[in-house]
């Protein structure tokens, strides 16, 4: 029934009005990119903060409301998520229970409960979820998908997946909550490796982790919080064996307590050669191969679009694809399996024995070969 309310509206106005409920800091790469694709327009915002909304609103040319007006607005049919994770779920619920389909910020939820009530929330209304990260659609994480569906490496055997740094207190202008239930390098990076990796290789069958912090407080110096202590709830450096359906073996290390490090975003290896996928948290960067045969490794062409940062593509994705009756590339199954998949990790760093993944989700559709920018079919 969706489906044919949302073509109605996508025949009168040629597109489909997006509210967005959370100004933070990474609201401007969203509002940026929005105006790419023409199946979306984001008409209204609203923050806690109705400051931190007029003051987007002013700069993007959009309305500031309040959260109850932008939820009783019949006229917005997806409302866009970008609160703190702490108020993921809260606001995914108001959101469905207003008639509206929700897309979200990473990560899906805090717990696989609350994460699940969402999804049965959502199936119960007939409405659909979805949710970062959309950087696997980028065109050079598209090219890495088409090379494994190509067999060019072969059946994927082993991988390694490394996102180390210092953490964000020296530069986010307020980097409390990255260290609060909900955040730490797994629950705030994590995500884009999780699901880069399930776009590429399938669901996730089990795992295994060891985790540690190095601290219990730490000390903001970014200019806005500087001097501000920040409690520590959760690991700040988690290393973790994930073994994929599919049989591959990957060594994921998510750290906030690593200064510098010369390893490389994401490689894997299969049973003709070896691949190097670039950062998962961009859409583009070179993509490298290396087989047998080979002096070294080479770069591969990229062919897909969307190699800038192009937030909001997967919010156009489920417009499109609520239109179409499919299955949005970003879905709230995909988030709530990398979800899962996080907190198994955690649940097997805290019991110190491997942890079964019990939810799956199917790989996202990759994107045509001859595509056009602003286009998504």
């Amino acid at each position: 029934m969706f489906a044919e309310v949302f073509k109605e509206k996508m025949t009168m106005s040629n597109a489909v009005s997006v509210g967005v409920i959370g100004c933070g800091n990474i609201s401007d790469a969203y509002f940026k990119a929005s105006s790419s694709f023409p199946n979306i327009k984001l008409t209204k915002v609203a923050d806690l903060r109705m400051e931190a909304a007029g003051e987007k609103a002013e700069k993007w040319n959009f309305e500031a409301v309040t959260v109850d007006e932008l939820l009783a607005d019949k006229d917005i049919s997806i409302v866009l998520n970008l609160t703190t994770p702490q108020s993921h779920t809260q606001i995914n619920e108001k959101i469905l229970k207003s008639g509206k389909h929700a897309y979200t910020e990473k990560p899906f939820g805090l717990d696989r409960e609350s994460g699940r009530r969402v999804l049965e929330l959502a199936e119960s209304l007939n409405l659909q979820t979805g949710g970062a990260p959309d950087t696997f659609l980028g065109g050079a994480h598209q090219t890495c998908r088409k090379l494994i569906d190509e067999g060019r490496i072969g059946r994927v055997v082993a991988g390694t997946a490394f996102m180390m740094c210092p953490g964000h207190e020296s530069w986010h202008p307020n980097p409390g909550f990255y260290y609060l239930k909900g955040g730490g390098p797994l629950f705030d990076m994590g995500p884009y490796y999780l699901t880069a990796l399930v776009n590429m290789l399938g669901p996730v069958k089990r795992v295994g982790a060891m985790g540690s912090r190095k601290a219990a407080e730490r000390m903001a110096t970014s200019p806005a919080a500087y001097g501000r202590v920040l409690p520590v709830e959760v690991d700040t450096h988690i290393a973790a064996l994930v073994e994929f359906e599919c049989g591959a073996i990957v060594t994921l290390i998510t750290s906030f307590d690593v200064y510098k490090h010369t390893n490389g975003w994401i490689e894997l290896h299969g049973t003709e050669g070896s691949l190097q996928v670039p950062d998962p948290n961009c859409f583009g960067g070179e993509v490298k191969i290396f087989q047998p045969w080979m002096a070294d490794w080479v770069k591969v062409k990229n062919v897909f679009p969307y190699n800038d940062n192009m937030r909001s593509i997967g919010l156009a994705d489920m417009a499109q694809s609520i239109e179409d009756g499919s299955l949005p590339r970003c879905s709230g199954k995909l988030a709530f399996h990398v979800l899962d998949v996080m907190c198994s990790i955690v649940e097997s760093a805290e019991r110190g024995e491997m942890v079964k993944v019990s939810s799956r989700c199917e790989r996202p559709r990759i994107f045509p070969d001859n595509l056009q920018f602003g286009k998504l079919k």
